[in-house]
């Protein structure tokens, strides 16, 4: 099975291709993230997304995670301005209308490329080829796209899931939080839930759960841990580069026993302290890295390495959302394994099965109910 990446970045969505055993092409177009593909030898199409189409790559499988600057908060905002207007142009796309037009008198050009994937989705449905699997995620701003796709997504033949994940909830060892769509034929079998396997994490109190149904979210201490990292302590704190409750002079300060900050592309601007407050430096970018779930020895390569993590998606995440997509389930302890390993003959370690349909019952397809 083919999955094709589109703004694959670094690759954290190959590697979490790489692990279920699927075989997994990249289009990227920046030069450094390309660099890292390379240098982990990942297949790779360097180039801008827009120059390519369905017919590019043979695969049943469409990811993506647009660029979303515009759609942060802390970006230009052009994004959520234009939120109206793209789900009106995802409307035409649905019905086959030709919106280049459209696209090019958006304000801001790169506000565009989140319909991307779904232009990729509808030409390849209306020249007969539909993907079977679709697994598209951003910022959550950018739910609301997600939603309507869906609605057209239903209406073609497939089952949606829509809904804003904290990643925290998966076994990712930071809080961020992200809207995705899983889509899936429905011809050909049913998804499998996207259940978490984490309890949230709740600042300034336990991550236990009281009816200790769920275990604990994954801190920065266990996503260390055999790793030799620590920083010469024990226990340490991670201090935030940005300012707490609006105030640039009060950063936000985590304990290793939680899980990190959201990595972001700033995230080795965040400084490691002793409990004393002795400093012992920046978060490194490997260790960015391990709070991605990426692996020890990832090759980061190229220049802006630090952006580079954070903006790519962790692979622990994707493996949830592609077996998700793909109607397949698997143990938890086989996904732990996968993330400790090192960068080197682990494709296909996580065995998988697939889920039947009358277990599948409980799931509910095109909902924009959060995780709790």
């Amino acid at each position: 099975m083919h999955v094709v990446d589109l703004f694959a970045g670094p690759g954290g969505l190959d590697v979490a291709a790489h692990w279920l055993g699927l075989h997994a092409t990249g289009i990227e177009w920046d030069d450094d993230a390309c660099a890292t593909r390379d240098a982990a030898d990942l297949t790779t199409l360097h180039g801008d997304v827009r120059a390519f189409d369905y017919t590019t790559v043979a695969a049943s499988v469409l990811a993506a995670g647009p660029p979303c600057q515009t759609f942060t908060v802390a970006g230009t905002g052009k994004g959520r301005e234009l939120l109206g207007t793209i789900r009106l142009i995802v409307k035409q796309i649905a019905h086959g209308d030709d919106v280049s037009a459209q696209i090019k008198e958006l304000s801001d050009e790169r506000s565009g490329l989140v319909l991307e994937p779904f232009r990729w989705a509808f030409d390849a449905y209306y020249a007969g080829g539909p993907y079977d699997s679709l697994v598209f995620e951003q910022v959550p701003a950018v739910l609301p796209i997600w939603t309507a796709m869906s609605d057209a997504l239903e209406d073609a033949g497939y089952d949606t899931f829509t809904t804003v994940v904290k990643v925290e909830q998966y076994g990712v060892p930071q809080t961020r939080r992200r809207a995705v769509m899983i889509a899936r034929r429905k011809d050909i079998g049913p998804m499998a839930p996207l259940n978490p396997t984490h309890v949230a994490y709740r600042r300034n109190s336990s991550n236990q759960p009281l009816d200790g149904s769920l275990p604990e979210c994954v801190s920065m201490s266990d996503a260390l841990s055999g790793v030799g990292r620590g920083y010469g302590v024990e226990h340490f704190n991670l201090v935030s580069n940005y300012g707490s409750g609006g105030d640039p002079s009060k950063r936000g300060i985590r304990h290793s026993s939680s899980p990190s900050f959201t990595i972001t592309g700033k995230a080795t601007r965040n400084r490691i302290e002793s409990i004393q407050g002795a400093n012992h430096g920046n978060l490194s970018v490997s260790d960015a890295g391990l709070f991605q779930t990426f692996p020890i020895d990832y090759p980061w390569s190229g220049r802006n390495q630090s952006q580079q993590v954070g903006n790519a998606i962790p692979p622990r995440m994707g493996v949830h959302l592609l077996a998700s997509a793909l109607g397949l389930e698997f143990k938890t302890c086989d996904l732990d394994s996968a993330v400790k390993r090192k960068w080197d003959g682990s494709f296909g370690c996580i065995p998988t099965t697939p889920k039947k349909a009358e277990v599948n019952a409980g799931i509910a397809p095109h909902t924009t109910d959060q995780p709790r």
